[in-house]
């Protein structure tokens, strides 16, 4: 059973938007994604960035998104906008504040005692996400992912660690499995969410599914997007299957009979479950109910 520290919710999409863009803000509550990165770096020019911090204190501060979960992505620690963004976040009140090329555990450090040092209300609940895409955020890991306080989630920023390792991104991403499987295992290690990276080729849904698809076999949570048409894609293949639900369902049938209550394992379809199994299909089936909840939901 996955152990979250700060418990769970669906992260299967999580899309990137322009903090630049109004347009695009605007229609922000009416997408079918589980969370939105509000983006202060790397899709906004360093012309566009006064804009884009003051679109965020008129569209997105005291905003309601219709229950996604909202995220701010500030400019990289050792830039000179880093502090002016975290100030305009601070003022946004939302769900976190992911901050970009992490490479050390002291970065999140000082974050975190600065928002414990504000005093300020809206600063009480912003959890921290650290996005993993370069080579010393990755020999760091241990570090990075260990620090505890209010760091909830690693993201894999794949276009900046290819960049800055030379390695050939190929459809398969082979070379990148190592440290992708690195992130899952220092990430579950301390109970973070993990997000697979985003795919570029926002057209391609057949390559989107195949990715996607490759993330949950990793034991990715769900993807960080670039455009609305991904959010169904990731959607759909970060949701548990119809099979995995039904067989959750009869494992937890069998091990709430009377007679079974204190077994520790038993025998379902010619294999053996455990009471491990027993808990991991329980929590499954909350993760479903909670999800047809959110799908539920009206504006």
């Amino acid at each position: 059973m996955v152990y979250y520290r700060k418990g769970w919710r669906a992260r299967r999409s999580i899309l990137f938007m322009p903090a630049s863009n109004q347009r695009v803000l605007v229609k922000a509550r009416d997408l079918d994604c589980d969370g939105v990165i509000f983006d202060l770096e790397d899709s906004v020019s360093g012309k566009d960035q006064a804009k884009a911090r003051e679109n965020l204190l008129a569209l997105v501060r005291d905003h309601d998104f219709g229950g996604k979960e909202i995220i701010i992505r500030v400019s990289a620690p050792d830039s000179d906008d880093y502090l002016t963004d975290i100030d305009v976040a601070i003022a946004c009140s939302p769900d976190a504040i992911l901050v970009p090329k992490v490479e050390t555990a002291g970065v999140l450090h000082d974050l975190g005692k600065l928002l414990d040092g504000t005093g300020a209300n809206s600063a009480n609940e912003i959890d921290i996400w650290a996005m993993i895409e370069t080579p010393r955020g990755i020999v760091n890991l241990r570090e990075i992912a260990g620090i505890g306080g209010r760091l909830n989630c690693l993201v894999v920023g794949p276009n900046d660690l290819a960049r800055e390792t030379g390695i050939v991104m190929d459809g398969s991403r082979a070379m990148m499995i190592p440290w992708l499987m690195d992130m899952v295992a220092h990430g579950r290690a301390n109970g973070l969410a993990l997000l697979d990276g985003v795919f570029n080729a926002f057209r391609d849904g057949e390559g989107l599914i195949e990715e996607c698809l490759q993330g949950v076999a990793m034991g990715f949570d769900g993807k960080t997007l670039i455009h609305p048409l991904q959010i169904d894609h990731a959607n759909e293949i970060f949701s548990p299957g119809k099979e995995q639900v039904e067989r959750a369902e009869r494992i937890v049938a069998l091990f709430e009979r009377p007679e079974n209550r204190h077994k520790n394992a038993l025998q379902l379809d010619g294999e053996m479950v455990e009471r491990l199994h027993f808990d991991s299909a329980k929590k499954l089936l909350e993760q479903v109910e909670m999800i047809s909840g959110k799908n539920n939901d009206t504006p």
